[in-house]
């Protein structure tokens, strides 16, 4: 039975666009650290044809053609006109233009978008993303890597069979502050593991004022606060639903390393990195050790892969981009309430809370 192929393209040929090394000595990072790249998730999957780069830096595209052996471009409105259709387009240019790009994608016939978080600078922005890819059919896939790792998938299925007992709580520690590049992937992997929205945010921001690795036009501080999550299933006839706490602790500078923990009435378990140990009462722990490291194991590979399969229309995507953009909607939520000095803002944002923009690169 024949296969189809599908042809994709990057758009930003840096770090995690590009596997460029070079930018990555800029913010002080290695290539091989990644969960892949845009570059090498496409080119990992046997059916995926990369075409094309986009780059508005010379040394980048010339690194990257060396490499690659693809035509690159100066100008990805260039590339969208004259590298032909192209079905998967991997976004991995600062936030700020994320929609334009988007938007333009789609008009120009690509058939998925997988772009870089945070999805948008400001949710109008992030709406409109959602929308075009709607109307055009196409699918908006956000970069947030702990999706795609099969033991996050796994905790999220244990705890909805009930294997942790009724949830109780939730917590997310990080200590390099940047609600907006490093936050958006916790907020998003709680809401999945879970299964639950953030419906609202107290929050108070870092004033550390932490130099932003992207530079002088950036500032992402941490923070400290608590998430509410809940589901009103008043709706179904199952009653108005709980809510579940999540406390955040993310201040700009520390030491401890990131953790994610969900406590039930019967256990609980706690992520660190790809690892998952899981601790279910009178039982002896359950470490969930992370995939061995080979070709096609990173979770931008297996986001390709998901992308290909819902292309070729044998599964459902599994990624709701609604959740992408509740995402967001809860780091700005983070922002308005460290402006009313802690306050409880309610998702969706509303008034001039919709308007606060997020300076993340």
């Amino acid at each position: 039975m024949t296969q189809n192929r599908y042809t994709a393209a990057v758009i930003g040929l840096g770090f995690i666009g590009g596997a460029d090394q070079v930018s990555g000595d800029a913010l002080g990072q290695r290539v091989e650290d990644l969960d892949g790249t845009h570059v090498m998730s496409m080119l990992n999957h046997p059916r995926v044809d990369l075409v094309a780069g986009s780059s508005r830096d010379e040394g980048r595209r010339d690194r990257f053609s060396a490499r690659f052996g693809v035509p690159v471009y100066a100008d990805w409105q260039q590339m969208l006109a004259k590298a032909g259709p192209v079905d998967i387009v991997g976004i991995a240019t600062y936030t700020p233009v994320h929609a334009e790009i988007t938007q333009a994608c789609v008009a120009a016939g690509a058939r998925a978008v997988y772009c870089e978080k945070p999805v948008a600078p400001t949710i109008d922005e992030a709406q409109a993303m959602q929308s075009a890819c709607e109307e055009a059919g196409a699918f908006l896939v956000i970069n947030h890597n702990l999706r795609f790792h099969p033991n996050t998938r796994r905790l999220r299925d244990l705890i909805a069979a009930g294997g942790l007992g009724t949830l109780t709580s939730a917590s997310a520690q990080w200590t390099s502050g940047r609600l907006g590049n490093v936050g958006t992937h916790m907020f998003d992997a709680i809401q999945m593991v879970t299964g639950l929205p953030i419906t609202a945010v107290s929050g108070t921001l870092d004033d550390s004022s932490k130099p932003d690795c992207r530079g002088d036009n950036f500032r992402d501080p941490g923070g400290w606060g608590v998430l509410r999550l809940g589901r009103d299933l008043s709706a179904t006839g199952e009653g108005p639903g709980g809510d579940l706490m999540c406390v955040v602790d993310a201040a700009d500078y520390g030491s401890a390393p990131p953790r994610l923990r969900f406590h039930g009435t019967e256990g609980w378990a706690e992520c660190q990195g790809r690892e998952v140990h899981v601790h279910v009462n009178g039982k002896d722990p359950d470490i969930w050790l992370a995939e061995a490291e080979t070709a096609g194991s990173s979770s931008m590979d297996r986001a390709v892969g998901d992308i290909v399969d819902a292309l070729d229309g044998t599964t459902t995507f599994p990624y709701d981009p609604t959740e992408a953009v509740r995402t967001l909607e809860a780091i700005l939520a983070f922002h308005a309430s460290h402006q009313s000095h802690a306050a409880w803002v309610s998702l969706p944002l509303s008034g001039d809370d919709r308007n606060i923009v997020l300076h993340s690169g």
